[in-house]
This record gives C-alpha cells, sequence and structure tokens, in this order.
C-alpha cells in the first residue's frame, strides 16, 4: 500500500554567501518554519538524484568499529555491590536533560552512586518516576556480546519476579564437544570417558536406552586469557611445592648413596650413581620446561526419555579427589529449559551452562569469552532490589545472551556466531538485540550480515541497536555494522559532568556534557550520519563471577549501546502495555525527534548523531504519533552522469567538487554550490516536515556533508596552523588538499601555555575508493611544553583531515588553555610502477622515479622477507548442517565446505594460512563465515584462525590445513572446491633478503652499476634498476611457482637522529615487490654413467628380478584378518624354502612380522619375531662384513661402491634385526615373568643364558644406542636393571632430538617410567599432555 504525504521542508537563515543553491539545504538546529511546498525537479547540469520512495516498506542498514568489542577502557577495580544497600532511589526532575551540572559538583552518596550507573542524563528517572510499572516489564532483549554470566549481580530476576536470562547460547561453536562416541556401562556401572578414565555412573539417573555419550574438553580452552592466567599461577603454586618435595626427595637418595661408597670403581656403582643424579636433573628440567595446558574435564550426555542430560567429571580442576566426581554431578540439561547452570570448581568460580545438539552428539559448554557481555547485559537490564541507584536502565526486561566472541580467537566475533545469534534473536521472538562489536568495513551497507539484519528489522520487526566504535575523533571512523547500516541504530559515546565527578573521578568536572574524544565520528562513505543518538557512554555494572569482583567501570560506545538500548526497552514496555503497536521505524524516528543535541554546531551531529537520547521525551513523541499510519522513507541518492551505486546521504570531500555546482535529483533534486563556502567543515540536512502535523518534526534526513580542504600552493608544499588553543575535549579539524605526487607527510606539534600534563590524539583520515578509511593515529602526552614529530603515508589528490584533540579529561581542574602550532610538510617520490613483481628471469626491472614538488634524497631500499606457497585442496566435502541452530529464518539450510590441504615444512617456521578472496572481511562480505585449522599426522591443532589469520611457529612436519566455509547457497561453494590457500612463512632475521639496485641494465649479471642514492630534482627524471635476488639466496626447497614477497621503499625521513633505516616496511610509504620463484636448475648427472657391462647373465638377472617381484608382493600383503594371514604365511614360507639365506627376504618377513597389529597370543608373536630375527642373523657373515666396513674405498671404483653399498645395507638389516629381536626378547620376559613362580625363576637365572644382554652388547658393536632409532633398546635395558632415571634421561633426550611429528610409543613409555618412579605429579602432567599430543579425534569447527 502507497501512502502519499505533502511534503515541506525547513530553512535557516542563509549565511551572507549562500553555501547552497536555493532552499534545499540548511545548518542544524533547524529554524522556524518558513514555507511548505512540495518537492521537485530542478534542472542544472550535474547531477546527483535523491529517491525518496514513501510507502509502508521500511529499509534500514547498520555498522560497528573493529573486530572487538567496542569499549574503550577497562578499569578492574570498582564499587563493591555490598556498600549501599539501604540507598534508596531518588527523583532527580530537573530541566538539565542532558546532565549538565554546575562545575564544582559536590557528590553526595545518591548522586556518585546514580553516576556509576547513569540513567538521568537520558531521561530514564524522569520516565519511571512517572510510569514505574514501564520499567522494562514485557520486552526481550538479545545481547550479541562475548556472553552473559548468569550467575553475576543483578541477573537473577527482573523487578516484578521473572527469570532475567531467558536462555544462554555459544552460537561460535567454540564451547563444543564431541559428544558422537556412544558406550555402554559394565558390570560395575562404570564407563570409559572419551579421556580415557573410567567414570562411575550414579545409578538413579535414568537412561533407558543405556547409552552413553562421551567427550571431553580441555577447561582453557573455555576460559578467558585472565582466568586461565589466575588458574595457572595457583597450579603452578602446588605442582612446583609437589615437585619440590620430590627434588628433595631425590637429593637425599643422592647424599646417601655417596655416604655409603666414598670411593666408586665398580662400573655397575658408576652407573647406579649417575642414574640417581639423572633422577634429580629430570626433576629440575621439568620445573623449568613446565607449560600447563590446563585440566581435562569429561562430558557423558543421556537422554532420559524426555530430555538431553550432562553432567561432567571435574576431578582434575579439584583439589580434592572426593570432588567432582561424575556421580556426584547434579546433571543440567539445555539452559532455555530449567534455567539452572553449574561453575567449574571454587577456584575458577567460572559459571557455565550446557546446552545439547544433533541428537546428543554435540554438546555446547557455554561460558563467556570476556567480561565484556556481562557488563553491557548489567548496563541493559541489571536489577538490584537492595541497590536500586545500581539498577541497569531497564531492570524488569529478560534477556537472551547470544555469545559472538570465539574463545579461540580471544573474544573475536565470527560470521558463524553473528548468523546463529540472528538466528536465536528471531526464534526467540525478541523485540530488542544489542550488539556492542565492530570493526571498519571497505562498503557500508553492505555484506552478509547485512542482508539478514535487514530481514531481521524488516520481516520479523526486531529493533537493532550497536556500537558506533572508539576510533574518533577523525570523521569516516564509524565501524561496521554499528555505524554503517542503515537498519541499526548506531550510538555514539556521551560523558556528562556527574559521570565525570563520579566514574571518573576527575579533579573537576566539565560545565557541561560532551562526546568521549574517542567515540567515533560519521559520515560513513557513502554520506548517512553513521551515528544515530548518544548515550552514556560508561557505567560500573555486574561482571563475571570468575572475575572475583562484583561490578567494574568500562567506558567505550560498547557501554552506550545498551545504555540506548536499555531506554528502547522502557519505551516496548510502555508501548506493549498501553497497546501501542510496536516499530523499529517509530521508534528510531521518536528517539532521534526527541535527542537533545550535544554541542552549538551544526558539524557536532557528525559526532553525536541527533543527540542525547530522552526517553521521557521519546515516549511521549510515541503516544502522539501512535494513530498515524507509520511510514518509513528510503533515501537512495544517484549523482547524474555517474554509475556508481546510490548513496544515503551528500558528501562532498575531494576537492575536485567545489569547481562546480552538483545537482542530485530523482523524485526532487539538491543543487550543492559550495564554491563559496569557507576552508573546513560544514554540515547541513534536507528533511521533509509533514505540513499537516509539523510537530512531527523531519520524516526523512539527508544529511550534507562538506569538507573543503585547503590548497597547498607554495613550494616546499607545507602548511602551518599557528595559535590554536585548546581545553578538555576540543577537537580541531584541519583539511587539506594533498598535492599531487605527495606519498608521505612530516609533521612536528608544538605545545605551550600549560601548567599540567596534557593528553593529545592526534588524527589523520583520508577516503579511498574501495578501500577502508586510511588511518594514521598517534597518542601524544607532553608533560611539558615541547616539540614532537611525527609521519605518515598519504594518498596525492585525495583531502586529508588531519585533526588534534585535547583528550575529554585532559587538563581539567587547570585554568590554562594549551597553545599548539602544527606545521606539516609534504614530501613525495612518484615512481612508475608502485608495486613490483620480479618474474623470476635474470632481467632486471627499471623504475622511472620524480620528485612533483621539492627536492627529495632518492634512497630505495628493498627487502624480501617472506615466502608464499600455494596449495590446491586435497579434499573436498558439502555438508548440510543440523537444523537446531543453523536454519535460517527464511527456512534455507546452511551447507558448509570443508577443504583439506596437505603441506610440508622442511624447517621449523613462522606460517600463516592466507585464502585472499575471503581475508581481512567479517561484515562487507556476501559470504558468511570461514574458519581454519591446523593440525599435525597425531590430529593436533597448533594453530586455528578466522578472517584474520594468524601466525604459528610450527616445527618441522606434515599439517594438515581444514578451511570451513559456510553459505546457504550450493553452486557457491562448489565453485570454491578448489580453492587456493597460500602458506606465507616468514623469514628469519639472517636469511631476509636485500635486493640489489643497478645503475644499468646488465647489472645483475655483470655485478657492475650499482645504485645507492642520489637528489631528485623536480621536473628531472632518474632511472634505475631493481635486480632478482641472487640464487644462493633463495631459500632451499622453495617450489616453483611460489612467491617471495617483501616490501620496496624510496624516499627518505628528513628527520634528524632516525639513523639509518633498513627496512623499508618500517618507514611511513614502502609497496609490495614479489619475486615469482623459476624452476629449479637442473642438477648435472652425478658420477660417471656406468659404461661397465653387467657380468650377470640373463637368466641370473631374471632370476632376480622374479625374486625382487615376489619380495614386493610379500611386503604388499594385508595381515588384518585370519584369511589374509594365512596367505601371508603361505607364501612368506614358500619364499624362505625358495631362498633360505637370502638376507633381504628374511628382513622383509621379520618386517611383516614387527606391523602386524592383531596380535592373540602375544607370547606366541614375539617367539616367532625372535626366530626369524635368528634367520636374518644367520644369513649374514658378521666377521666378513666388520672386516670390509673397517677398510676404506676407492670412491672412483664403480665396483667397489656398489659393494659398499650392498654391505652398508646389509648392516643396517643386522642392526634393525638385533634391534627387533632385543624388543621382543624384553618383552618376553616380561609376559613370562607374569606367569613364574619363584623355583623356574631360580631355574631361569642358573640354566638360561641373558639372551637379552648378548643381543644388547652385540647391537651396541654396529650402531649408536643413543639414537631416536635406536635408542629404545638402551631405554629397554635401563629399565630392566631398575635404573629408571638414565632411562628417562635417554628417552627424554630422543624425543628432544626427534624433529618429526611426536611418536605416541615414546610418550606411552615415558609415562610409565614416570608413573614406576612415583612421580604422580608429573604423571598427571604428562597424561595432561597426552591428550593434547594425541587427541583421538579432530575438534570441531
Amino acid at each position: 500500500m502507497h501512502i502519499q504525504h505533502a511534503i515541506s521542508c525547513r530553512f535557516p537563515k542563509l549565511p551572507s554567501k549562500p553555501p547552497l543553491h536555493a532552499p534545499t539545504l540548511f545548518p542544524f538546529p533547524p529554524s522556524p518554519l518558513i514555507s511548505l511546498f512540495t518537492l521537485h525537479n530542478h534542472h542544472p547540469t550535474s547531477h546527483t538524484h535523491i529517491s525518496s520512495i514513501i510507502n509502508s516498506r521500511r529499509t534500514h542498514y547498520w555498522v560497528v568499529h573493529k573486530a572487538m568489542p567496542c569499549s574503550s577502557s577497562l578499569t578492574s577495580c570498582c564499587a563493591s555491590g555490598d556498600s549501599s544497600s539501604n540507598i534508596n532511589s531518588e527523583n532527580h526532575d530537573n530541566n538539565n536533560t542532558n546532565g549538565a551540572t554546575p562545575r564544582n559538583l559536590k557528590l553526595t552518596q545518591s548522586t556518585f552512586l546514580s553516576s556509576l550507573m547513569p540513567k538521568t542524563e537520558i531521561g530514564v528517572d524522569r520516565f519511571l518516576h512517572a510510569y514505574p510499572s514501564y520499567d522494562g516489564r514485557g520486552a526481550l532483549i538479545a545481547i550479541f556480546d562475548s556472553g552473559v554470566d548468569p550467575a553475576a549481580a543483578g541477573l537473577q530476576v527482573t523487578s516484578d519476579g521473572k527469570p532475567k536470562i531467558l536462555d544462554v547460547l555459544d552460537c561460535t561453536g567454540s564451547g563444543d564437544v564431541d559428544t558422537s562416541k556412544v558406550v555402554k556401562a559394565d558390570a560395575d556401572g562404570c564407563i570409559s570417558g572419551a579421556s580415557g578414565t573410567s567414570l562411575v555412573i550414579n545409578d538413579s539417573w535414568k537412561n533407558p536406552s543405556g547409552q552413553w555419550h562421551v567427550g571431553y574438553k580441555f577447561v582453557y580452552e573455555l576460559f578467558t586469557e585472565k582466568l586461565t592466567s589466575r588458574l595457572k599461577k595457583e597450579r603452578r603454586k602446588k605442582w612446583d611445592k609437589k615437585n619440590q618435595e620430590e627434588i628433595a626427595n631425590a637429593v637425599k637418595q643422592l647424599d646417601d648413596f655417596d655416604q655409603q661408597h666414598v670411593k666408586i670403581e665398580d662400573a655397575e656403582l658408576t652407573k647406579a650413581r649417575e642414574d640417581l643424579q639423572n633422577r634429580l636433573d629430570l626433576l629440575r628440567k621439568q620445573s623449568e620446561s613446565y607449560d600447563d595446558k590446563g585440566p581435562v574435564i569429561d562430558v557423558v550426555v543421556w537422554h532420559d526419555g524426555e530430555v538431553w542430560r550432562v553432567a561432567l567429571d571435574t576431578q582434575n580442576i579439584e583439589d580434592d579427589p572426593e570432588c567432582g566426581k561424575l556421580a556426584n554431578f547434579v546433571p543440567l540439561t539445555n539452559y532455555r529449559i530449567d534455567r539452572k547452570y553449574g561453575v567449574f570448581s571454587k577456584l575458577d568460580a567460572c559459571t557455565f551452562v550446557v546446552n545439547v545438539y544433533n541428537d546428543g552428539k554435540v554438546v555446547s559448554i557455554v561460558t563467556d569469552s570476556s567480561p565484556h557481555g556481562t557488563h553491557v547485559a548489567g548496563i541493559a537490564a541489571a536489577f538490584h532490589p537492595e541497590e536500586p541507584l545500581l539498577n541497569g536502565v531497564a531492570p524488569g526486561a529478560q534477556l537472551i545472551s547470544c555469545k559472538i566472541g570465539d574463545s579461540r580467537l580471544g573474544s573475536m566475533e565470527t560470521g558463524t556466531g553473528l548468523t546463529r545469534a540472528l538466528i536465536a534473536a528471531v526464534e526467540h521472538k525478541c523485540d530488542l538485540i544489542n550488539m556492542s562489536y565492530g570493526e571498519p568495513t571497505l562498503l557500508p551497507d553492505y555484506g552478509r550480515f547485512v542482508d539478514l539484519v535487514n530481514e531481521a528489522v524488516n520481516k520479523h520487526r526486531l529493533i537493532f541497536v550497536s556500537s558506533a566504535g572508539n576510533s574518533g575523533p577523525a570523521l569516516n571512523t564509524v565501524g561496521a555494522p554499528g555505524g554503517t547500516s542503515s537498519s541499526i541504530i548506531g550510538v555514539g559515546a556521551y560523558v556528562s559532568p556527574a559521570m565525570a565527578a563520579g566514574a571518573h573521578s576527575v579533579v573537576e568536572s566539565p560545565s557541561e556534557g560532551i562526546e568521549y574524544t574517542w567515540s567515533s565520528r560519521g559520515p560513513t562513505t557513502d554520506g548517512d550520519l553513521g551515528v544515530c543518538i548518544s548515550a552514556p557512554g560508561a557505567a560500573v555494572a555486574p561482571v563475571p563471577m570468575w572475575t572475583l569482583q562484583r561490578r567494574m567501570l568500562m567506558n567505550g560506545t560498547s557501554m552506550a549501546s545498551p545504555s540506548a538500548c536499555g531506554g528502547i526497552a522502557l519505551l516496548i514496555s510502555a508501548m506493549k502495555a498501553e497497546g501501542i503497536n510496536v516499530s523499529p521505524y517509530s521508534v528510531r524516528k521518536a528517539l532521534e525527534n526527541t535527542s537533545v543535541p550535544i554541542g552549538n554546531s551544526p558539524e557536532d551531529k557528525l559526532s553525536t548523531g541527533q543527540g542525547l537520547m530522552q526517553v521521557d521525551k521519546c515516549y511521549e513523541y510515541i503516544k502522539q504519533c501512535h494513530n498515524i499510519p507509520c511510514v518509513w522513507y528510503q533515501v537512495n541518492i544517484k549523482q547524474s552522469g555517474k554509475t556508481n551505486p546510490s548513496s544515503r546521504g551528500i558528501y562532498l570531500r575531494e576537492a575536485s567538487a567545489f569547481q562546480q555546482s552538483t545537482e542530485l535529483s530523482s523524485t526532487f533534486s539538491v543543487i550543492v554550490d559550495p564554491t563559496n563556502l569557507a576552508d573546513g567543515l560544514h554540515y547541513y540536512e534536507v528533511y521533509g516536515i509533514d505540513c499537516k502535523a509539523p510537530w512531527r518534526g523531519p520524516l526523512f534526513r539527508i544529511p550534507v556533508t562538506i569538507t573543503k580542504p585547503v590548497a597547498v600552493t607554495n613550494r616546499p608544499p607545507q602548511v602551518s596552523f599557528s595559535k590554536m588553543l585548546f581545553q578538555s575535549g576540543h577537537v580541531e579539524r584541519k583539511y587539506i588538499e594533498v598535492p599531487h605526487g605527495a606519498s608521505w607527510v612530516e609533521g612536528t606539534m608544538n605545545t605551550a601555555s600549560f601548567d599540567t600534563t596534557r593528553r593529545f590524539f592526534v588524527d589523520a583520515v583520508q577516503i579511498c575508493p574501495l578501500h577502508r578509511p586510511l588511518t594514521w593515529r598517534s597518542v601524544m602526552t607532553f608533560s611539558s611544553p615541547a616539540a614532537k614529530s611525527f609521519a605518515f603515508k598519504v594518498v596525492g589528490g585525495q583531502t586529508l583531515e588531519l585533526v588534534i584533540a585535547q583528550f575529554w579529561s585532559s587538563g581539567i581542574g587547570s585554568q590554562e588553555t594549551t597553545s599548539v602550532d602544527l606545521k606539516v610538510m609534504f614530501h613525495g617520490v612518484k615512481v612508475n610502477q608502485e608495486e613490483i613483481v620480479l618474474d623470476g628471469s635474470e632481467a632486471p626491472v627499471r623504475i622511472n622515479a620524480e620528485a612533483l614538488l621539492a627536492s627529495e634524497r632518492l634512497a630505495p631500499l628493498a627487502i624480501l622477507n617472506k615466502i608464499r606457497i600455494p596449495y590446491r585442496p586435497t579434499d573436498a566435502k558439502i555438508s548440510a548442517l543440523t537444523t537446531d541452530r543453523d536454519k535460517l529464518p527464511s527456512g534455507k539450510q546452511i551447507l558448509a565446505l570443508t577443504l583439506t590441504y596437505k603441506i610440508k615444512l622442511e624447517d621449523g617456521a613462522e606460517v600463516t594460512p592466507q585464502i585472499p578472496v575471503l581475508n581481512d572481511r567479517i561484515y562487507d562480505t556476501k559470504f558468511e563465515s570461514q574458519f581454519y585449522m591446523i593440525s599435525d599426522s597425531n590430529k593436533r591443532v597448533y594453530s586455528s584462525g578466522d578472517a584474520y589469520p594468524n601466525s604459528k611457529k610450527l616445527p618441522k612436519g606434515e599439517y594438515n590445513v581444514r578451511l570451513y566455509v559456510r553459505h546457504e547457497n550450493l553452486q557457491i561453494l562448489e565453485k570454491m572446491k578448489q580453492l587456493v590457500l597460500f602458506i606465507e612463512r616468514n623469514f628469519e632475521d639472517k636469511d631476509v633478503i636485500r635486493l640489489p639496485f643497478f645503475s644499468q641494465p646488465d647489472g645483475p649479471l655483470i655485478g657492475n652499476g650499482s645504485f645507492k642514492s642520489s637528489t631528485l630534482v623536480p621536473g628531472m627524471k632518474e632511472g634505475f634498476y631493481l635486480g632478482p635476488p641472487p640464487l644462493d639466496k633463495i631459500p632451499k626447497n622453495a617450489p616453483q611457482g611460489s612467491v617471495l614477497v617483501g616490501a620496496i621503499s624510496y624516499g627518505k625521513l628528513s628527520f634528524a637522529g632516525l639513523g639509518e633505516q633498513k627496512n623499508p616496511e618500517k618507514l611511513p610509504v614502502s609497496h609490495r615487490v614479489s619475486y615469482i620463484v623459476p624452476p629449479n636448475k637442473i642438477e648435472e648427472e652425478k658420477g660417471k654413467s656406468s659404461s661397465l657391462a653387467s657380468k650377470k647373465t640373463v637368466s641370473e638377472r631374471l632370476e632376480e628380478e622374479v625374486r625382487d617381484a615376489k619380495m614386493k608382493v610379500l611386503g604388499g600383503l594385508k595381515q588384518e584378518n585370519d584369511e589374509e594371514l594365512l596367505e601371508w604365511k603361505k607364501l612368506s614360507d614358500s619364499l624362505k624354502s625358495e631362498y633360505p639365506k637370502y638376507t633381504p627376504l628374511l628382513a622383509k618377513i621379520l618386517e611383516g612380522l614387527v606391523s602386524r597389529s592383531n596380535i592373540k597370543d602375544k607370547l606366541q608373536h614375539h617367539e616367532e619375531v625372535i626366530d626369524a630375527a635368528n634367520a636374518v642373523i644367520d644369513s649374514i657373515e658378521t666377521e666378513e662384513l666388520a672386516k670390509f666396513l673397517a677398510l676404506k674405498h676407492d670412491q672412483d671404483d664403480d665396483e667397489a661402491e656398489k659393494k659398499k653399498k650392498e654391505m652398508e645395507l646389509t648392516r643396517d638389516h643386522l642392526a634393525e634385526t638385533l634391534y627387533q629381536k632385543g624388543l621382543s626378547l624384553a618383552e618376553l620376559e616380561s609376559l613370562k615373568e607374569v606367569d613364574k613362580t619363584d623355583e623356574q625363576s631360580k631355574d631361569d637365572s642358573t640354566i638360561r643364558p641373558n639372551l637379552f644382554e648378548e643381543n644388547f652388547n652385540e647391537l651396541k658393536k654396529w650402531v649408536d644406542l643413543k639414537s631416536k632409532k635406536y635408542g629404545i633398546l638402551l631405554v629397554t635395558n635401563e629399565k630392566r636393571k631398575q635404573r629408571l632415571g638414565t632411562a628417562l634421561k635417554v628417552l627424554t633426550d630422543i624425543i628432544q632430538d626427534d624433529a618429526e611429528p611426536a611418536k605416541k610409543k615414546f610418550y606411552e613409555l615415558k609415562l610409565s617410567l614416570i608413573e614406576e618412579m612415583g612421580w604422580s605429579h608429573v604423571a598427571t602432567y604428562e597424561r595432561q599432555w597426552m591428550l593434547v599430543r594425541f587427541p583421538p579425534s579432530l575438534p570441531l569447527f
């Protein structure tokens, strides 16, 4: 249905030199109504169209800041919750709606407490005084954040006694536990947990099926970094105590031994003392290498006939062995069913809830990833019946917690978390969403998440509130999604005098409220205002129990957003109670049209939005408008003659826009003539007003932002700004047209005339097409008048905003103003190609350089400091995700593509996986999400990440990189099955390649004409050549097609005292340089090709080839069942009878026996191994072999070399045979020892020779037993002689020297030695590490 309206515009008194043509633009605040008319088209030359679509359909968009919570700071000490339990709420009924108070503010206890949870500033106290029951009751808020602790102060019940938190969800998957493994209890009621622990089931638990799903989780994976750090310190103290006790015991044993044996001559005694010393050394080293990976908790899931139940075994966390047992755990189910939570232990005090998905195959253990989410929830809706002044804004509102901050990523949000959170908000029929997260964006109002939000707002009528970001005070710093999306109400951060005096405890409060210095500013790059409204940006609010505090002070737009959201919850509470239709558009319009302006200039709107929200006035506005049809106006603006996408506002920033007037038109036209404007920032608005109800205020607004830059015409190109005067919170914005040819700025800031320390933000911003704003920031602190220099990159021809802001609290209490002089000098070296690619040939690349502005020092630097190796996936699988949390409100099922890449590192290196098409974008992408994991052959995960990959130091070895991409479109995922992934490896400093420069094209080959530096004069070009890297510097094993990557710079800073800069990446301006690795050189054939004809006859050669073919078949036979075993035995017996003395065959038979896995009779198996080993040994003439290997041979004699290789192979067969025989002899002794009687033991010791000892001594003749290949036999020998310390030392050395991925058998042997020595604390530590090194399965995404 289309509803037509007559539209009027409101105009101010225009400046003497009209900034804009005709009566369509006006600055804010608006002047009285001048005329009513219908907007119509104009007809000048260049046009930008504004399409005003007036109908019943509504469209919104939204954005935030960086990919982390938008809180500016965190103070970890604040008011405790029990200091004012008898304080009653006071009615602050005054006309000072924006929180301004007398400069010398006197705080009482009640005003102090009120300042900790500011509500007066936005009219909450006046609203609740008039409507005490409309305190959020009936409103449901979804908190998209780091998770909310349901046990935190004030978050248990609402003001009317209802449950405060209806659901707690981990939308990221970081707490997911794989419980797909199903076990059954034995006769004693025990099951085997996924960690390997035997668990006792509580016999009162109902489980009709008898099936128990099991999984496990390292508890540190569920904890924040701060909590983990605290627990590690506590656990380390206890571990050190136990270790010191063992060290003291080892020292005593060694001292006792030395007292008993003053003089040691016997070899066995020497070894015994060495064993005691090794024990002591190992305990000391264990303390040095201690790395606590945390306790493991076992998870058990079952269906009791009605719901899924979950129990945890947390014994590993508890000090008391009787605590934390599975059978004593009170089972939990999905939080939304019974709203119960647990705590892991008293030590951590960490609250958790559980949710079961996918028919018991996945359990989500939900904890928070930072205190941020609980704090945000407390601001919005905490209820403290004993401390009403510390209530949140809407104490009657209910909440659901949607954790979008992934614990694996340090609380960074993920696309998966965002999507699942929206699904949950719609499913729970929430009224409001608060999201205090965000990041910079490439494109405003664009992306997959924005599309889903539009659907949630437009179709399901949710009101979405989000933080604008903390990147101010420069313009264009609003983040996504809160500040850049039309469907979201973006909130800036405001500080009142009362907040400054109370929460921040400043010496003297400011005379009036202001926007925080760091609060992000608009407009967006497409001209939208960016910030919708402002709200108090600091509060003392509840935090999770694990912090061991009740409340903390935090400030940021993260705090302003829930303050606004709580205020809107009050409005929804009232509207529902009064039967007024709740619409996201009518609520937003009411907020904008009733906010109180902050500041006196029109430009302040870019900082504060429409102003400080006022709940009471907003509600009165809603009541007056509730009978008027709700209409939302979608504004699209197009500039005539341009094909670029439409925008949401008019933004004239670059110098080219000021050369003529610009017309923007469609349904009506707007002519902008900025030619007579003064330099600097100008802000105006075009809006329409209902002529029949002008009291409603603007029905739509079109922001008009104009930044007219200063032209730099002098040479050398510099700009100076003198005697700028600053007080607390003052912001100076300077707009400069960066000269063409400039690439960096060198500036100097001089301060004077102040008495106390001053803190300044110095920011620079440039807007470049299809690029995130080019930003630079420096926080400068002056303790006394001084000068500071700085430099940063610029783009020539683009307007530069240079902002200097005195921090809002800096200098408060001082009567002195700060005088600042700023001088900016532009520099630039222009080259014919900025990014250079060396194609792998010997040819250099010619570079032409010139200075367009002033003489510059040309001093090129180029390095290659990393390698990028491309990989294609070896496996690609598309699967449909489960419907319980991955089905969109539209009904579409989300699909997942899992790609597997195999990589190999020849040496340890720091690597970063790069997926260029997906990286560095969360909000401004049409893909839902991505996640990767890097694991070794043992399934141990070394690294994980998402859109912002992390570098990780990996040891030598082979790895799998699994990439997980989600989308509902199957065709898109099919196209991505061959997605290229790069592994980027950083060079160590010693391996960084410095590229040479030449003045001649033949320089790289001839080596002459090296180019160092020169001076560029304007009007003159200079050419030089960049040569390829020397071949001997290219990393070994760099595959063909890989790319060496680095940086190149051309200019030189003029600052004195900087020293010689050797890294171009540390200069303000550098560009990428790449070298494509060419094919490896063909190695010359080593040695002479044999010209000697074979002396063997054809029949002899044929017989050998037949024999070798039979051996190959034998080696390929499997032995996994009885039938295959029989086939293998038949063939091996046949070959053995045919070639009874052929050593390679006998060694192959022994290898087959050793590799056998399904062994039923271990005694018989080891007897067979020993017999097969004896057959190999008997086939070798050991004396002849020893004599031959002792002689030197002529390397040029082909026959001698061939014979040498044969004998070396025979020696290897002998060593391996003796090694395997020794292992079997040891196992045989161990197995027979179990069934021996004392008499049998005596008989064996007198009759049977020590076969193991003989075999061991024989092996020592041929190999180094301390090597990793044969060292296990040395360990076994020492263990047999009860020299456990020496055995453990040898084994530890083998493990440390092994550069390959860990071998499980080594660590199992290590654990058994530790247990045998009675080091229980070390054994517990090693068992935890066993699960780290050898997990039973890969973790879930």
